[in-house]
């Protein structure tokens, strides 16, 4: 949902972002795991996952 252009936002305990970022760092192999903070507050979580293929 967007406003104006600006993306809603839902307000999180301290313990649903860290749920989110353990959520966000299970069962990837090969990535990266994003943390975005605003004024000393996580606004958001962002997860690139790689697929590599062994070519031997």
């Amino acid at each position: 949902m967007s406003r104006g252009g600006q993306e809603t936002t839902i307000p999180y305990s301290d313990q649903t972002v860290e749920q989110a970022i353990l959520f966000a760092l299970k069962g990837i192999r090969y990535g990266s795991v994003e943390i975005i903070v605003h004024d000393s507050k996580v606004v958001q979580i962002e997860r690139k996952e790689k697929t590599r293929f062994d070519r031997s």
